[in-house]
């Protein structure tokens, strides 16, 4: 699949649905995250695409057959500072491992160092062992860890940096 798997750049339509699908499939299954967790996803990233158009922001697409089957997003506004957020970083079953999501991920940190941002932070929460690994070769660092239930359910929230050198 990884060959026939393009990284696409911008807003298209059905990705709000598709990324809140996928992101409350597999946390779910995996996390019974519920409600809580659908709705913050769907409705953080709603007010996201409200304003994707505008520079500092973007949305990529991993595209097969014209199916989103991955997407990350750089919101370049909320947390201000010149601070890059990394958000909505989800890979559907069937693209896990292809490779996919490492071009994913490399194509939204290209655009925060173009952008000028100083730095780009993540949330996220320990047991997603393979997003770790491609977080930390991309220089992300473990800045905090801590108890919490943001997403629902009570897991160890941790918060990655990378800093521009």
């Amino acid at each position: 699949m990884n060959s026939a798997v393009k990284i696409e750049r911008g807003y298209r339509p059905r990705i709000l649905g598709r990324v809140t699908t996928m992101h409350a499939g597999f946390y779910s299954e995996n996390y019974d995250f519920g409600r809580d967790f659908e709705t913050k996803v769907a409705s953080e990233m709603a007010q996201f695409l409200s304003r994707v158009d505008r520079p500092m922001n973007e949305v990529w697409a991993a595209m097969c057959d014209d199916e989103i089957v991955g997407s990350i997003s750089i919101d370049g506004e909320d947390l201000g500072n010149e601070i890059a957020h990394l958000r909505w970083f989800v890979m559907d079953d069937q693209a896990r491992g292809t490779g996919a999501g490492r071009r994913l991920l490399n194509s939204a940190l290209q655009f925060a160092d173009d952008q000028g941002f100083r730095e780009t932070h993540l949330w996220t929460f320990k047991g997603l062992d393979a997003a770790r690994r491609l977080y930390e070769q991309t220089d992300f660092a473990l800045v905090h860890e801590a108890a919490g239930k943001q997403w629902g359910n009570e897991v160890m929230e941790q918060k990655f940096i990378r800093k521009v050198a």
